[in-house]
Formats: structure tokens, C-alpha cells, sequence
């Protein structure tokens, strides 16, 4: 399926917002979870190499580890997801610190593959502490990931950027960013989900904030929320209901692993309550 247009995407979008409809993206690790997002009426389908990771039964914080070159993963699930999406655009997450990529010609090539837009990810802003400030120190910040956005949105792409702060949101907006994503950590749940994180209401008032500064940039900004304990549509239905001008949900984990897992359980142990008849036990 050829990029489809920014405009077109973003119209689509306000129109959702004016009609009272959240705007929901999810990630997909496999052309299968892509297809089933499709078919349950997803808005946005992004892969990065933590969708790999997670889907192989590690968790997705794999993903900000060096297992493999993630800029280059993602090309490699394209060619397992692009051509089973119909309709729905798809977004490429882009490790925006890599010092060994021309980002404007590799985001031209994500372009000509058929990707409609870029997401920070891989991302420095899920460190902390004396690695983030190492990071920070040694070249490898968070601003080459907003130098990412600016040239992304240069090239008419999508920009979906996670920020993790307000001083965050307020720089991804003002270099074009069209949906700010809340980030609100690593999500929870599930066999290989993480086990800590901030409560609901902490998230609230987290995203509240980061919407507050990424509007006082741009007023028509788009704002989704994303990870941490938000992690079932209750979870998205409580934050979306208190959070001011909050216009969706983007699921990672939340959105095929935490399904899959339930689901292939399920199904085991129906097909495992099946009782031999009496004639085959002899």
C-alpha cells in the first residue's frame, strides 16, 4: 500500500475529534496483529522492533537494547506488514539517535516503502538517572530525536512523537509534531508486561500537564495517551474521561500482546477441558 498523504490523514482526524470519536493507533509485531487491528477498525498501525521483541515473548524494554539495529528491523517487518494493510496508515519508529543513518535519506526511503509517518522510537526519554544524563552529555539526546520530527515533518510525513514531560511536548510541537503522545512508561499486565508503575490518576495529571505545554505552542495540536498502567480500553476510559482535551489511545503491548496472550491461553484450556469419550479410553 503506497504513504498516504499527511493532509488527508489529518483531516480524517479533526473530523473524528469534532464527531466525539478517540483517535486509537496500536502497534503491530506481525503482519497478523496488523491485519486484526485493521479488521477492528484501528486508526493508526505503527511498527518499531520492540512489536519484534515483545510478540517473540520478551518484553518490549528490549527494544531500547542492543539485540539489533532497530532502524533496520523496521524496514524488515515492512515488508511482513505493508502489504497486508489495506487501508489504514502505517508508521515507521524511527531510532532518531543513530549515528550511523543519513535520517533525511533514510526517512525518503521509509517514504518510498510505503510509510506515512514516524514515531521516536527507539527513545532516549525511557531513560533516566545517570544514563539519561550520560546520553545526554555524550551526543546521543533526546533533541536528535526532535531534530528527527522537524525533518520528518519537512518531508509532509506524519509525526507521532512520545514525550515523557511538558518541556518535551513544547519542543516536538514546535518543530511540527501533529500528535504529541504521552508516554507514561512501560506498560503493565500480562506474563512479560512491567510489574511497577504510576497509578491512573498519577496519569491524569501527568498528560494534563504535557497537553497544557504542547498547546501553548500550537493550539490544534493532537494529543494521545500511551503505556504505564493504561493498559485496557477501562484503563483508556478513565484517563480519556478526566484528562482535558485528551483525543485517544495508542496501544503497543496493550493492543496485541496482552490479547494474544489471553486469547491463545483461553483457547488452550478449552481445548484442554475436552474430555475423552468413553469408547477411546480403552
Amino acid at each position: 500500500m503506497p504513504a498516504i498523504a499527511r493532509a488527508k490523514i489529518l483531516e480524517k482526524f479533526r473530523a473524528m475529534i469534532a464527531a466525539g470519536q478517540p483517535i486509537v493507533g496500536g502497534g503491530a509485531g506481525t503482519g497478523l496483529s496488523a491485519k486484526a487491528e485493521e479488521a477492528g477498525g484501528i486508526d493508526l498501525i505503527i511498527i518499531y522492533n520492540s512489536g519484534r521483541y515483545r510478540m517473540a515473548g520478551r518484553g518490549s524494554a528490549a527494544g531500547l537494547l542492543a539485540y539489533g539495529n532497530a532502524n533496520e528491523i523496521v524496514k524488515e517487518m515492512a515488508f511482513e506488514v505493508l502489504p497486508v494493510v489495506k487501508q489504514t496508515p502505517v508508521l515507521a519508529g524511527v531510532n532518531g539517535t543513530d549515528p550511523f543513518v543519513v535520517i533525511p535519506r533514510f526517512l525518503r526511503e521509509l517514504k518510498e516503502m510505503g510509510f506515512s509517518g514516524v514515531q521516536n522510537f527507539p527513545t532516549i526519554g525511557l531513560f533516566d538517572g545517570n544514563m539519561r544524563q550520560s546520553f545526554e552529555e555524550t551526543g546521543m539526546g533526546y533533541g536528535l530525536e526532535v531534530d528527527m520530527i522537524a525533518e520528518a515533518h519537512r518531508q509532509d510525513l506524519l509525526t507521532t512523537p512520545y514525550v515523557f514531560n511538558p518541556d518535551e511536548a513544547r519542543a516536538m510541537t514546535s518543530v511540527g509534531a501533529d500528535i504529541v503522545v504521552a508516554h507514561m512508561g512501560v506498560t503493565t499486565g500480562g506474563s512479560i508486561g512491567a510489574t511497577s508503575a504510576k497509578s491512573l490518576d498519577d496519569c491524569v495529571n501527568e498528560i494534563d500537564a504535557i497537553a497544557e505545554a504542547a498547546r501553548s505552542v500550537r493550539k490544534d495540536v493532537i494529543l494521545l495517551c500511551h503505556g504505564g498502567p493504561i493498559s485496557m480500553p477501562d484503563d483508556a476510559r478513565y484517563v480519556l474521561a478526566r484528562c482535558k482535551g485528551l483525543h485517544g489511545f495508542y496501544g503497543a503491548s496493550s493492543m496485541e500482546r496482552l490479547p494474544a496472550e489471553t486469547a491463545i491461553a483461553r483457547q488452550t484450556a478449552d481445548f484442554k477441558a475436552i474430555e475423552l469419550a468413553g469408547n477411546a479410553r480403552s
